[in-house]
């Protein structure tokens, strides 16, 4: 509920303090007096796409303060809990500022905000409408939503969201299923005989190294082979160990009478005989290495060939051969069990169909139902809005499937019997239109929850007995609420509960707008003069009596 509104040096309003209440508050007041630069004050504050020029001639910069109060857990205390702003007892402080210049500066709980921030708390805390309404009643794009709210169709609409998310992933991943099969079949034969061929080779890892190796051994064998048979000979019994060897017998048989000055040496003599033994063995064995057939070069190079040429062909190190090759096995075997896995994934989007085509036909029947109560709904209202004759209908129409089901809803009226049905806006005189619109928020406000609904000049265009009417459904819509209704009609200001004058004074030869809240006398005079114009009569003021006992 909007229960204050301080407006500062905006267009000619100098300093207001507005304090409003439950139920039905009235604003009145002359053409022209400021009634609508309320409005766009408060629009203002909300965060409302209006007039740049807002801010009063001669001043720095204008502002707006709105008080609004949270009943627990109203729509807005998602998002203020998202932004990280606080309220404390549900108080919520909106403040915005606007420079001469242009600039403008928000505030919620002193907070600082954008403008996005505000304009999706307003869609919270604010409905407005007028016979130019186009936030909603008069806009085909949200009749649908307005039918779904009305008939409490949260529950259908979430099954028929879930079963559509379930029918699009399913379509997805068939779809990216047949694109990878195709790809595999335009490559099949080269997988096929990659694979053949990799496999009839079957390269291991570190395999290439080996057989390089083993293939510069061999190529060398006949170069080194010479000196190394040389040199095993030279270290053979008929060479160096011979002659250690005899060395070492002839010192031990001397050592006897040579008193311990030859056990160095022979120490030493030994020790070289033993490093001698194991350089002949390594000799002896890189002999037997370099012993090899020629046919097994041939082999050895053939093989190493073969698999750097495997290696040059798909792009990879040699030693990566393996790992290829099962990544192409992979690609087969996908190929190969397509088939399974496409029929698999058709049958999973046959079963996402049939479960999204049961919820949003479910749904259809849902919005069907809702569409005839609250046609019959609005039957009731129009009577006594003194449209009797007029016909309201919900139509529903087949369209494109999406998350929300495959209905098109749009509201349409005719005005008499046998006329044909067409748009709100479209088909409704001015007057009659502000019938419709009153009679369909009537309709469709079932639990306010704390939104304040404002309604400019939406008794346009009627007098009598049906602005009695308009304002008696005024009256009902604000009894568990708020209202604000900014009126010209006297009818409809005597049944406010609370009722507030727009008026215009100069001042040190500037206009500036005032408002005054009214009791008692102030309050017939005004409806009086809402009458019977400037000159009030007695005849007026008793007419405003009877009015406001009415």
């Amino acid at each position: 509920m909007l229960r204050s509104l301080d407006i500062r040096d905006m267009l000619i309003i100098d300093r207001l303090e507005l304090e409003f209440q439950p139920g039905l508050n009235v604003l009145t007041g002359e053409t022209g007096a400021g009634k609508s630069i309320l409005l766009d004050s408060l629009g203002f504050v909300l965060g409302w796409r209006g007039r740049a020029d807002l801010v009063r001639a001669g001043a720095k910069q204008g502002e707006v303060s709105a008080v609004f109060d949270l009943p627990k857990g109203h729509d807005a205390e998602a998002l203020l809990e998202e932004m990280g702003i606080d309220t404390e007892d549900g108080e919520l402080i909106l403040r915005r500022v606007n420079s001469a210049d242009g600039r403008k500066t928000a505030w919620v709980n002193d907070r600082r905000v954008s403008g996005d921030v505000l304009r999706r708390l307003s869609d919270l805390l604010v409905e407005l409408h007028g016979q130019h309404d186009d936030r909603g009643l008069l806009n085909p794009r949200g009749h649908r939503v307005l039918l779904d709210a009305f008939g409490g169709l949260d529950a259908a609409l979430k099954e028929t969201r879930a079963a559509w998310s379930e029918l699009s992933q399913a379509r997805k991943d068939l779809r990216a299923a047949e694109a990878t099969q195709d790809a595999l079949k335009s490559e099949e034969e080269f997988l096929r005989h990659a694979v053949s061929e990799l496999d009839a080779l079957g390269p291991e890892e570190g395999e290439e190294a080996k057989l390089d190796a083993e293939r510069r051994l061999m190529q060398s064998a006949e170069k080194i082979a010479a000196d190394v048979s040389k040199a095993y000979q030279a270290i053979g019994y008929d060479g160096g160990e011979g002659m250690l060897s005899d060395a070492l017998k002839w010192l031990e048989g001397a050592s006897d009478k040579a008193e311990g000055k030859l056990d160095e040496a022979i120490d030493a003599l030994g020790r070289a005989l033993n490093e001698l033994a194991e350089a002949q063995a390594g000799v002896e064995s890189c002999i037997e290495a370099l012993q090899f057939n020629p046919h097994d070069l041939e082999m050895v190079e053939e093989r190493l060939f073969a698999i750097r040429g495997l290696a040059r062909k798909h792009g990879v190190l040699a030693d990566d051969l393996g790992t290829f090759a099962e990544d192409l096995r992979e690609k087969l075997a996908a190929l190969d069990g397509g088939a399974a896995d496409l029929a698999k994934l058709e049958k999973r989007l046959a079963t996402a169909q049939t479960l999204y085509d049961a919820a949003a036909t479910a749904l259809t029947g849902a919005r069907i139902a809702a569409a005839m109560e609250l046609d019959a709904l609005m039957a009731e209202e129009l009577a006594p809005l003194k449209m009797e004759r007029a016909v309201f209908s919900t139509e529903i129409a087949e369209t494109d499937a999406g998350p929300e089901g495959r209905d098109a809803v749009s509201f349409t009226v005719a005005t008499n019997p046998g006329a044909p049905a067409g748009p709100l806006n479209k088909i409704a005189s001015g007057g009659e239109l502000s019938r419709f619109l009153l009679a369909l928020k009537v309709c469709l406000t079932r639990d306010q929850n704390g939104v304040t609904m404002i309604f400019d000049e939406i008794d346009r265009g009627v007098g009598g007995a049906t602005a009695d009417a308009v304002g008696r459904r005024l009256k009902s819509l604000s009894d568990e609420g708020q209202v604000l209704v900014v009126t010209h009609s006297p009818q409809v200001a005597a049944l406010g509960g609370h009722h507030w004058r727009v008026a215009k004074r100069i001042e040190d030869g500037m206009t500036l707008s005032e408002v005054t809240p009214l009791e008692d006398g102030a309050r017939v005079d005004e409806i009086a003069r809402m009458l019977s114009g400037d000159t009030i009569s007695d005849a007026a003021r008793e007419a405003a009596r009877a009015l406001l006992a009415g």
